[in-house]
């Protein structure tokens, strides 16, 4: 059942022109050279220090890995991170 239900909603963003992550539950990850990150359609923060950043999200984990990490703004479903960014691992 659950495979049905994935493949109606691929079918019907296909349909309407929705994009992908808003019909899955993906996040969106915007990332500007290595200073900035936006992550849209995050779950929390797991842990939070000035070289790692874990959110967790609907499907698994984001880990931001860097240095002089700052949360510069955050909200229930958006965050916005800034510092020297070494790397973003997700972990289903």
């Amino acid at each position: 059942m659950r495979r049905l239900t994935r493949k109606w909603n691929q079918f019907t963003a296909k349909i309407l022109d929705l994009p992908q992550d808003v019909v899955q539950d993906l996040p969106r990850i915007t990332m500007i050279g290595n200073v900035q990150l936006y992550v849209e359609n995050h779950r929390g923060v797991l842990h939070f220090s000035s070289e790692i950043l874990k959110l967790e999200l609907a499907k698994g984990t984001l880990e931001v890995c860097g240095q002089q990490l700052v949360i510069r703004a955050i909200l229930s479903e958006e965050v916005f991170i800034e510092g020297i960014i070494d790397h973003v691992k997700y972990m289903p």
